[in-house]
Protein backbone atom coordinates (compact mmCIF):
# COMPACT_ATOMS: atom_id res chain seq x y z
CA UNK A 1 0.00 0.00 0.00
CA UNK A 2 3.25 2.81 1.04
CA UNK A 3 4.82 1.74 -2.25
CA UNK A 4 1.49 2.13 -4.33
CA UNK A 5 0.33 5.10 -2.64
CA UNK A 6 4.29 6.91 -3.27
CA UNK A 7 4.29 5.64 -6.65
CA UNK A 8 1.13 7.06 -7.66
CA UNK A 9 2.05 10.52 -5.92
CA UNK A 10 4.81 10.67 -7.36
CA UNK A 11 3.26 9.90 -11.04
CA UNK A 12 1.18 12.44 -10.51
CA UNK A 13 4.12 15.47 -9.13
CA UNK A 14 5.77 14.74 -12.08
CA UNK A 15 3.08 14.61 -14.99
CA UNK A 16 0.06 16.16 -13.10
CA UNK A 17 0.31 18.70 -16.42
CA UNK A 18 -1.13 15.97 -18.66
CA UNK A 19 -4.07 15.60 -17.47
CA UNK A 20 -5.60 19.18 -17.72
CA UNK A 21 -7.89 18.29 -20.08
CA UNK A 22 -11.50 17.65 -19.02
CA UNK A 23 -12.25 13.87 -17.30
CA UNK A 24 -15.18 11.69 -17.45
CA UNK A 25 -16.33 11.26 -14.15
CA UNK A 26 -14.04 8.70 -12.02
CA UNK A 27 -15.85 5.42 -10.99
CA UNK A 28 -13.36 3.70 -9.60
CA UNK A 29 -14.80 -0.14 -9.74
CA UNK A 30 -14.65 0.25 -13.87
CA UNK A 31 -12.25 2.38 -15.14
CA UNK A 32 -10.26 0.65 -17.53
CA UNK A 33 -6.86 1.96 -16.74
CA UNK A 34 -6.80 0.68 -13.46
CA UNK A 35 -3.78 -0.61 -12.22
CA UNK A 36 -3.16 -4.04 -9.78
CA UNK A 37 -0.59 -2.87 -7.14
CA UNK A 38 1.94 -5.84 -7.91
CA UNK A 39 2.23 -4.73 -11.63
CA UNK A 40 3.24 -1.30 -10.51
CA UNK A 41 7.03 -1.91 -11.21
CA UNK A 42 6.38 -3.58 -14.39
CA UNK A 43 4.34 -1.31 -15.97
CA UNK A 44 5.75 2.38 -14.92
CA UNK A 45 8.85 1.58 -13.54
CA UNK A 46 10.89 1.90 -10.34
CA UNK A 47 9.80 4.52 -7.69
CA UNK A 48 11.66 7.60 -8.47
CA UNK A 49 13.97 8.82 -6.05
CA UNK A 50 11.78 11.07 -3.56
CA UNK A 51 12.93 14.73 -3.15
CA UNK A 52 13.19 15.09 0.48
CA UNK A 53 11.52 18.69 0.08
CA UNK A 54 8.72 16.69 -0.29
CA UNK A 55 5.54 17.92 1.91
CA UNK A 56 2.66 15.70 1.74
CA UNK A 57 -0.66 16.13 3.51
CA UNK A 58 -2.87 13.40 4.02
CA UNK A 59 -6.61 13.99 4.94
CA UNK A 60 -8.24 11.34 6.51
CA UNK A 61 -12.07 10.75 7.42
CA UNK A 62 -11.23 10.37 10.97
CA UNK A 63 -8.81 8.33 13.35
CA UNK A 64 -11.80 7.17 15.84
CA UNK A 65 -11.58 4.03 13.69
CA UNK A 66 -8.41 1.55 13.39
CA UNK A 67 -8.64 1.74 9.75
CA UNK A 68 -7.70 5.23 8.51
CA UNK A 69 -5.66 5.73 12.07
CA UNK A 70 -3.37 2.28 10.44
CA UNK A 71 -3.65 4.20 7.33
CA UNK A 72 -2.07 7.21 8.66
CA UNK A 73 0.76 4.92 10.10
CA UNK A 74 1.17 3.85 6.84
CA UNK A 75 1.87 7.31 5.22
CA UNK A 76 3.83 8.10 8.31
CA UNK A 77 6.01 4.94 7.71
CA UNK A 78 6.79 5.55 3.90
CA UNK A 79 7.92 9.39 4.81
CA UNK A 80 10.51 8.25 7.46
CA UNK A 81 11.27 5.67 5.09
CA UNK A 82 11.85 7.38 1.61
CA UNK A 83 12.83 11.04 3.77
CA UNK A 84 9.97 13.29 3.22
CA UNK A 85 7.55 15.16 5.36
CA UNK A 86 3.61 13.41 5.42
CA UNK A 87 1.34 15.71 7.96
CA UNK A 88 -1.67 13.26 8.75
CA UNK A 89 -4.99 14.65 9.88
CA UNK A 90 -8.40 14.15 10.31
CA UNK A 91 -11.72 15.19 11.38
CA UNK A 92 -13.25 15.11 14.28
CA UNK A 93 -15.62 12.13 13.45
CA UNK A 94 -17.47 11.09 10.10
CA UNK A 95 -20.20 13.45 10.08
CA UNK A 96 -17.56 16.26 10.44
CA UNK A 97 -17.58 16.89 6.41
CA UNK A 98 -16.97 21.07 7.17
CA UNK A 99 -14.29 19.86 9.53
CA UNK A 100 -12.51 17.72 6.61
CA UNK A 101 -12.97 20.46 4.07
CA UNK A 102 -11.28 22.65 6.20
CA UNK A 103 -8.19 20.76 6.93
CA UNK A 104 -7.84 20.08 3.34
CA UNK A 105 -7.72 23.50 2.50
CA UNK A 106 -5.63 24.60 5.19
CA UNK A 107 -2.75 22.37 3.80
CA UNK A 108 -3.36 24.02 0.55
CA UNK A 109 -2.56 27.23 1.98
CA UNK A 110 0.31 25.62 3.71
CA UNK A 111 2.09 24.89 0.55
CA UNK A 112 2.37 21.21 0.53
CA UNK A 113 2.93 19.66 -2.42
CA UNK A 114 0.61 17.18 -2.65
CA UNK A 115 -2.85 15.88 -1.20
CA UNK A 116 -3.57 12.28 -0.14
CA UNK A 117 -7.14 12.26 0.31
CA UNK A 118 -9.93 10.22 1.93
CA UNK A 119 -13.34 12.13 1.37
CA UNK A 120 -16.55 11.67 3.93
CA UNK A 121 -18.37 11.92 0.80
CA UNK A 122 -17.99 12.00 -2.65
CA UNK A 123 -18.32 15.61 -2.70
CA UNK A 124 -17.56 17.49 0.21
CA UNK A 125 -13.64 17.73 -0.98
CA UNK A 126 -14.77 19.07 -4.43
CA UNK A 127 -14.05 22.82 -3.21
CA UNK A 128 -10.37 21.70 -1.95
CA UNK A 129 -9.94 19.86 -5.15
CA UNK A 130 -10.84 22.66 -7.36
CA UNK A 131 -8.16 24.91 -5.26
CA UNK A 132 -5.59 22.43 -5.56
CA UNK A 133 -6.46 21.98 -9.02
CA UNK A 134 -5.81 25.32 -9.43
CA UNK A 135 -2.32 25.64 -7.95
CA UNK A 136 -1.26 22.60 -9.60
CA UNK A 137 -1.25 20.17 -7.06
CA UNK A 138 -2.02 16.79 -6.87
CA UNK A 139 -4.59 15.08 -5.76
CA UNK A 140 -5.08 11.32 -4.82
CA UNK A 141 -8.34 9.98 -3.71
CA UNK A 142 -7.52 7.13 -1.25
CA UNK A 143 -10.33 4.60 -1.06
CA UNK A 144 -13.53 4.87 -0.08
CA UNK A 145 -15.81 7.88 -0.82
CA UNK A 146 -14.27 8.41 -4.48
CA UNK A 147 -14.39 12.53 -5.55
CA UNK A 148 -15.77 12.67 -9.64
CA UNK A 149 -13.41 14.98 -10.70
CA UNK A 150 -10.52 13.09 -9.19
CA UNK A 151 -8.23 12.42 -11.61
CA UNK A 152 -5.61 9.78 -9.57
CA UNK A 153 -7.93 7.23 -7.36
CA UNK A 154 -5.72 4.87 -5.24
CA UNK A 155 -8.19 2.27 -3.79
CA UNK A 156 -9.70 -1.69 -3.68
CA UNK A 157 -12.87 -2.47 -6.04
CA UNK A 158 -15.10 -1.55 -3.44
CA UNK A 159 -18.29 -3.75 -5.15
CA UNK A 160 -15.93 -6.71 -5.04
CA UNK A 161 -16.24 -5.89 -0.68
CA UNK A 162 -19.83 -6.68 -0.93
CA UNK A 163 -19.50 -9.45 -3.14
CA UNK A 164 -17.04 -11.45 -1.03
CA UNK A 165 -18.82 -10.83 2.14
CA UNK A 166 -22.01 -12.10 0.25
CA UNK A 167 -19.96 -15.20 -0.75
CA UNK A 168 -18.92 -15.97 2.83
CA UNK A 169 -22.52 -15.62 3.98
CA UNK A 170 -23.63 -18.23 1.02
CA UNK A 171 -21.16 -21.09 2.09
CA UNK A 172 -21.44 -20.39 6.25
CA UNK A 173 -24.86 -20.28 6.08
CA UNK A 174 -25.90 -22.56 3.21
CA UNK A 175 -29.84 -23.01 4.28
CA UNK A 176 -29.84 -18.95 4.50
CA UNK A 177 -31.34 -16.82 6.74
CA UNK A 178 -32.48 -13.10 7.47
CA UNK A 179 -29.65 -10.77 7.13
CA UNK A 180 -29.88 -6.51 7.79
CA UNK A 181 -27.85 -4.46 5.88
CA UNK A 182 -26.42 -1.34 7.12
CA UNK A 183 -24.93 1.11 4.57
CA UNK A 184 -23.03 3.90 5.32
CA UNK A 185 -23.15 7.18 4.69
CA UNK A 186 -25.63 8.07 2.01
CA UNK A 187 -24.42 9.38 -1.52
CA UNK A 188 -20.71 7.90 -0.73
CA UNK A 189 -19.69 5.62 -3.58
CA UNK A 190 -18.33 2.84 -2.10
CA UNK A 191 -20.82 2.45 0.25
CA UNK A 192 -23.72 2.06 -2.20
CA UNK A 193 -21.20 -0.27 -4.78
CA UNK A 194 -20.58 -2.64 -1.41
CA UNK A 195 -24.07 -2.81 -0.46
CA UNK A 196 -24.92 -3.48 -4.44
CA UNK A 197 -21.91 -6.46 -4.52
CA UNK A 198 -23.79 -7.96 -1.75
CA UNK A 199 -27.35 -7.91 -2.78
CA UNK A 200 -26.92 -8.80 -5.99
CA UNK A 201 -24.37 -11.59 -5.25
CA UNK A 202 -27.16 -12.90 -2.20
Amino acid sequence: MKKLLLSVLASSLFCSSLYAAELAPLQSDTEPDRTDWTQLDSKYGALPKVDSKLKIGGVSKTLTNEYWRSLGEGYQNAAKKYGFTVAYQAAANEDDQLGQLSIAETLISQGFNGLLVSPQTDINLEPALESANGKNIPVVNVNDAVMPNARYYVGNVQKDNGVRVAKWFIQHYPQGGKVAVIEGQPGVYAAGQRTRGFKETL
